[in-house]
């Protein structure tokens, strides 16, 4: 994955949304490559593993364009071994990382032999065991999501990618489709961080895109949102998806994090000096002051502009002597003294 191009690393979720055409699917790769995020990923499920088969050939009334039963719509949704060597050819001549999120051993084997090098597996996988040591043993940098999870769970998931030496990174995510803003909970980015020391960011499903930005700023190296083409379409994920303009602003906004954030380091800044100069106080003389006179604390106030001797230079003219008669109400400066 290219961790070079930014501070924090946004991905576009295509997952989905292209509800199995191609044509969508490259699409959503032009928007993402406008929209600048540094990856695209898609989803990758073998149906026949997904489920027992009393849930896959349940009557699924949810989308009769895809099917009439669960098995059917999952099949619609997914691409052949061409079709996703075309997309990944596609989005990389875009600039763009290609991520496949992976729902089992096989889909893995698929995208293998596709070619994927960054994986990704979906919250709902983190307690697969049998899923977490078979990627966890083919050495590809993987991103965890970790929504529905306990502590011991994901502890438990990290041993299994430390021990083969793989890399990992996690994410922050709430696996409710939207997520309230009141359940987003953020603060877990930084539990996550200290308990693991892995990279760690934000899958985000709220609606809009203002926890995805402060995220960053709360210490999110990755972030996560499924867009779309357009939120009226049929499918799973529409809805919760921002459409391009708002994908583009997501990103332009994450892009400004850093430089709000700044360095942390407290100097003033080239526009403060402005300010300063003309609020700050100076060092001013009360009444006129003959030439000659020794100067005392009583004999000075403090007035705009700044652009005179500060206050916390008093003692460098206390007690030195005038050389000229200086006019009552004026800025004081050290070539009037000796």
């Amino acid at each position: 994955m290219n961790k070079i191009k930014h501070e924090c690393y946004v991905i576009a979720e295509a997952g989905l949304n292209h509800n199995g055409s191609i044509d969508i699917a490259k699409k959503l790769i032009d928007v993402a490559a406008v929209a600048g995020v540094d990856a695209v990923k898609f989803q990758k499920r073998t149906v026949e593993k997904l489920a027992v088969s009393s849930v896959l050939d349940a009557d699924d009334d949810r989308f009769p364009e895809f099917g009439n039963t669960y098995r059917q719509i999952r099949a619609h949704l997914e691409f052949n071994f061409d079709e996703y060597c075309g997309l990944k050819e596609y989005a990389e001549s875009k600039g763009l990382d290609f991520i496949v999120t992976a729902f089992d051993v096989d889909a893995v084997d698929f995208l293998e032999e596709v070619g994927v090098e960054d994986y990704k597996l979906a919250s709902h996988s983190l307690t697969n065991i049998e899923l977490l040591e078979y990627l966890a043993n083919k050495g590809k940098n993987t991103i965890l999501s970790t929504g529905m999870a306990e502590l011991d769970e994901i502890d438990t998931a990290v041993q299994i990618f430390e021990n083969k030496g793989t890399s990992l990174s996690l994410m922050h995510c709430v696996s409710s489709y939207p997520t309230p803003l009141n359940e987003c909970n953020l603060n877990i980015i930084e539990v996550l961080k200290n308990r693991y020391g892995l990279p760690t960011g934000y899958s985000g499903h709220e609606i809009g895109y203002l926890p995805s930005v402060l995220s960053v700023a709360m210490g999110a190296e990755y972030v996560e949102r499924h867009f779309t083409i357009d939120k009226s379409m049929i499918g799973f994920d529409h809805k919760i998806s921002l459409e391009p303009d708002e994908l583009i602003a997501m990103v332009r906004d994450i892009r400004k994090v850093k430089l709000i954030k700044g360095d942390g380091k407290k100097n003033i800044s080239d526009s403060e000096w402005n300010t300063r100069k003309k609020y700050h106080v100076s060092i001013v003389s009360v009444d006129a002051i003959p030439e000659g006179t020794i100067l005392t604390s009583d004999m000075i106030t403090y007035r705009n502009p700044g652009t005179g001797i500060p206050g916390k230079f008093l003692h460098k003219l206390t007690g030195k002597r005038t050389r000229q008669n200086i006019p009552a109400d004026v800025l004081l400066s050290y070539d009037m003294f000796y």
